[in-house]
Parts: C-alpha cells; sequence; structure tokens
C-alpha cells in the first residue's frame, strides 16, 4: 500500500476482493483503514477501495469498516448494472450520515462487464448516483461464461471481450463518465502496454487501470495530450469562432465539421482539468 501511494497514480485503489483470501477478510479490513487513518486529508482523496460485490456478503461488512477512515471512493465490482450501483448508494448514505460524512460525498467506479448478465445492461447507467467511471474487466468475464481463455491464437483479445470493451466505451458515454481501460497483466511487457493504451485513448478511454508500478508512467504518458495535439485542438477552435455562421472550414487539405470541433473542445477541456 504504501509503494503504491507513493507512485505517480492519480488513484490507487486498495483490493479486499480478488486479492484477499476468504480468511483474511477481517485483517485486510483492518489493515487499509489503518492506512487509510495515517494519510493526510489531500492524500487519502486518492486512495480508494474495492470492496466485494453486492451479489455475496461481505460488502456490508467491507463499507462499514473502511468508510469511517474517509477513502477517495469506492470500486464496485461485478456490477450487474445501474440497480447496483443505486443499492451501494443506499449503503454509503446509511454509513456517511453515521460517520459524520456528507451524504453523497464518496464516489464511485463501476466494473460493469465482469459477470454474462451484465454485458446486458452496460447502457442503463445513465443518472446513477455517485458514478464517476466505468471500467471492465476480462478475466471475470471469462470465468462468468466458462470460457478457457479469452484471447485468440495471436494473443488478442477475442470477438466475445473487444465486445466488452465496446459496451463499456458506449456506456460510460451515454452516462457522461470516463470510460477507463481495463489492465494489462503482462507488466513486464511495456512497449506492448505502450501500444494498447495508445489505441484505446484514441478510441475514447480517458484512463487505464494499472496492476504493476511500472505501468504507471507508460499510461500517464499515453493518456497524457501531447502538445501537438493540444496546438491543433486550439486551432481548430479558433478557426470556428472566427467563422461562427459556417458549418463546415477547409483546413490543412482537410474538411472540419462541428464533430471535429466538439473534439478538440474536449481534449482541450480535458487538459484544463
Amino acid at each position: 500500500m504504501t509503494k503504491a501511494a507513493q507512485g505517480e497514480a492519480d488513484i490507487v485503489i486498495f483490493d479486499l476482493e480478488d486479492a484477499v483470501s476468504e480468511g483474511e477478510r477481517p485483517a485486510a479490513r483492518d489493515l487499509i483503514r489503518g492506512f487509510l487513518e495515517a494519510q493526510s486529508e489531500d492524500q487519502r482523496g486518492r486512495l480508494w477501495v474495492r470492496v466485494n460485490p453486492l451479489d455475496g456478503s461481505h460488502t456490508a461488512d467491507d463499507l462499514a469498516a473502511v468508510l469511517p477512515a474517509r477513502p477517495g471512493g469506492i470500486m464496485l465490482p461485478k456490477s450487474r448494472g445501474r440497480h447496483d450501483v443505486e443499492e451501494l448508494d443506499r449503503l454509503l448514505t446509511a454509513l456517511e450520515l453515521e460517520s459524520g460524512l456528507p451524504a453523497g460525498s464518496t464516489p464511485v467506479i463501476a466494473l460493469v462487464t465482469e459477470v454474462a448478465a451484465a454485458m446486458f445492461t452496460t447502457g442503463n447507467y445513465a443518472g446513477a448516483p455517485r458514478l464517476v467511471a466505468m471500467t471492465w474487466g476480462a478475466e471475470d468475464l471469462a470465468d462468468s461464461i466458462g470460457a478457457l481463455s479469452n484471447r485468440g491464437s495471436d494473443g488478442q483479445y477475442s470477438f466475445t471481450y473487444e465486445l466488452a470493451r465496446s459496451l463499456t466505451l458506449l456506456g460510460a458515454a451515454a452516462a457522461s463518465v470516463p470510460a477507463i481501460e481495463t489492465i494489462d497483466g503482462d507488466f513486464r511487457n511495456l512497449e506492448g502496454l505502450k501500444a494498447r493504451a495508445e489505441q484505446v485513448r484514441r478510441d475514447g478511454y480517458r484512463g487505464m487501470l494499472a496492476i504493476h508500478p511500472a505501468q504507471v508512467p507508460v499510461i500517464n504518458a499515453a493518456f497524457t495530450p501531447s502538445e501537438e495535439e493540444i496546438a491543433e485542438a486550439r486551432e481548430i477552435v479558433a478557426l470556428f469562432e472566427a467563422n461562427p455562421d459556417l458549418g463546415t472550414i477547409g483546413h490543412k487539405g482537410k474538411m472540419l465539421d462541428r464533430p471535429h470541433l466538439s473534439r478538440a473542445r474536449q481534449l482541450l477541456a480535458q487538459v484544463e482539468a
């Protein structure tokens, strides 16, 4: 936990789910709570906790243990749809009031493709309380459907898992929250990580989960707009502002229309944020 917290990640997620065996859950809760309580208020804001899924018996105990220590947010695994986020909201609100925290002050990121049924609900998260981002998972999905592997002979995700990635991206856009790419378990292959991060950013993803500290600088670099991208976006915005009555504008041998303007503004908003 110390090594992760001292790294460059924007958010650090402490895991109470898959990384913890059944008998170690009480001790893990105590460790995370103690670590959070030892941090400054500023540092605590980037320290999140992944609790257990709502279809099990551990979620309420996880939340009761860590929420009084004011984590920056909660990751909900194996979300089956908007109703799971709403149920988590009810649990969090009660605990926030008990702990003297403002109701609604704990944000949530949902893992939305880890069970087969969840693939059909990725588009219903719009307006879900507390939701600030959506991400997906390939390993648990493979387990859910009984697959021997989630990758083809070329080492790339097979169709079902690329579908999960696409549905997460579309669902996040429909919910007006960022889509966050899943982990790359091959933490020694930083060149492959770089290529994948750059590709999903082009597709519309706004961040990526890391499983090893060495991955964080690569991911940060891939998702940071370059000076050339920023300059081009500013140029596009300036062109349309100078020609407010035009729907399309010729620029450097290309035709630019309103979607180009929208993407330029989104990029600049990301930089400003």
